[in-house]
């Protein structure tokens, strides 16, 4: 991977097709605070899991507690996402070319149980709380994700609509069924046309909602591998 990687890699014509999304003025303020609050609230009751993950990823494999992930953010800006590791260090794809599949050679034991109960996402609140991620917002992609051997930036028509806003920990398309690798094109246009329908209709309400449905998609509808 280059590690020459430019801050913001939308196309030229972004900003000429699809406008910056300004939202309603009490909610374009509110919904920074509320991120905020929701992830320090989050990071505070799950203080006790983050620490016990924390030394059973560093009993289980050797290498770093944290993965680092430079992905998609916010009007293409390239972003840090960081997640508990969840691969063997040696066998760690920092592009993101290759995604994950079912019994994954490069997952740990440890990490296989951590991406089943997604709570190899829990440092992401922090991401949340340095303004990098949205509790609710599209799933941030990295750089280099491929779909049937193609660019996923590059194969899918619109594709960086979705960066109209700060990408989130959970979204539409994940309470919709959509979530985990997308291992298709048709899957990739669906989670777009997912993501641009929560950006039109963004609200407090529809964030609520989203956060709600997402803690029994978790449970029966997992797909993360």
């Amino acid at each position: 991977m280059n590690n020459n990687i430019p801050s913001k890699i939308l196309p030229p014509s972004f900003r000429e097709t699809r406008p910056e999304l300004r939202l309603k003025p009490r909610w374009g303020i509110l919904k920074p605070l509320f991120d905020k609050g929701f992830a320090l609230t989050v990071l505070t009751v799950f203080s006790p899991v983050f620490l016990i993950v924390a030394a059973a990823i560093k009993l289980d494999s050797p290498g770093p507690i944290f993965f680092c992930q430079p992905r998609f953010g916010k009007d293409g800006r390239v972003i840090k996402v960081t997640k508990f590791r969840t691969m063997h260090h040696v066998v760690t794809d920092i592009g993101g070319k290759r995604q994950a599949v079912r019994n994954d050679a490069r997952v740990t034991r440890l990490g296989a149980f951590l991406r089943r109960s997604c709570l190899d996402e829990i440092p992401q609140f922090w991401d949340v709380l340095c303004g990098r991620l949205s509790v609710v917002g599209p799933r941030p992609h990295p750089l280099e994700m491929e779909i049937e051997n193609q660019r996923a930036d590059l194969a899918i028509p619109n594709y960086h609509d979705r960066h109209r806003v700060r990408p989130g920990i959970t979204g539409l398309a994940q309470v919709r069924g959509n979530c985990g690798p997308i291992e298709t094109l048709e899957k990739g246009r669906a989670r777009v046309a997912f993501d641009t329908e929560y950006i039109d209709k963004i609200s407090f309400k529809t964030d609520i909602q989203i956060i709600l449905a997402t803690f029994g998609a978790v449970v029966f509808q997992n797909k993360t591998y």
